[in-house]
């Protein structure tokens, strides 16, 4: 097998480069852009959507690839929370998906491995009053796709947080695509109200933005008949809930594993809290099959 990493200089960011050579399979990472994949292809077939233009300039946020959510996932109320009656502000999705990365290790050994690190500094801590560090690698072997995470916890005191991921798969034709998703319900975010989930969304709304939970197991999957192919997700058992999100006329649709719902700073709920100088491991699988 023969596995490599290579680095190329863009304008603006460095592009570290994995492949898996013998199974055609590609990853593009640029951890200066909040550590965001930003394409992966497989015999030649892109699997992410990527709105370039928007990755372009730095003042948005990523649209695109897989746009790392920490430490909370979705909105705040007015972006507000409260911690030991004090009030902080966290932007949509939190702080992670912004900020540079930094990249720590290579390795080729069995697959093509790259870990990047996010450290806390006085930025972070003016919106989220905890001392952190968060390591993902990303391992690419063949049409599997692992990111091994770590959330250290660098306090004296517990560290309350959600994470999740916003993978955007390329879709042209929403109407070919299946979705698996084991739940009953979702809450719909655009309408705010909750409704029974049987496998299907009304495709000609303008917007779908769903929150499924609880979830029955930890998979789900888009199968993309006109592509050829289908994508798996597995997670660890803390991640509670998956997300689907289109926009119509977009060829992108959205599906996300969150460990907590939105606002779970506020409510507590499925919230991940880290003991003071501890650390929790979780992991998210994609498979091309």
């Amino acid at each position: 097998m023969t596995y490599t990493i290579a680095l190329k200089q863009e304008e603006q960011y460095r592009i570290y480069i994995l492949s898996d050579e013998d199974k055609q399979s590609r990853l593009e990472i640029v951890p200066e852009r909040g550590g965001v994949v930003t394409s992966w292809r497989i015999q030649g077939q892109e699997i992410f959507y990527m709105d370039w233009e928007r990755f372009q300039d730095p003042e948005k946020s990523v649209r695109g690839g897989i746009p790392i959510l920490f430490p909370i996932c979705g909105n705040l109320p007015d972006d507000r929370y409260l911690h030991q009656d004090t009030e902080y502000h966290l932007k949509r999705h939190g702080f992670a998906r912004d900020l540079p990365w930094e990249v720590t290790t290579r390795n080729t050994e069995n697959g093509a491995a790259l870990t990047l690190v996010l450290r806390s500094n006085d930025e972070t801590r003016s919106s989220y009053p905890f001392d952190f560090e968060v390591t993902f690698t990303y391992r690419l072997k063949g049409n599997t796709l692992t990111l091994d995470q770590t959330y250290q916890n660098n306090s004296s005191q517990p560290m309350p947080f959600s994470t999740g991921l916003h993978p955007y798969f390329a879709v042209t034709d929403k109407n070919q695509m299946t979705l698996d998703i084991p739940a009953t319900e979702y809450k719909d975010n655009v309408e705010q109200k909750t409704f029974s989930y049987d496998g299907k969304f009304d495709l000609e709304r303008d917007e779908i933005d769903a929150q499924l939970r609880p979830l029955s197991r930890q998979k789900t999957s888009l199968e993309l008949p006109d592509r050829g192919f289908k994508i798996n997700l597995t997670f660890s058992p803390e991640y509670t809930t998956a997300v689907f999100w289109i926009v119509k006329g977009k060829d992108f649709a959205c599906l996300e594993p969150w460990t907590a719902p939105r606002n779970a700073l506020n409510t507590g709920e499925d919230l991940l809290v880290i003991p003071a100088w501890e650390s929790k491991q979780l992991q998210v699988v994609f498979e091309i099959a």
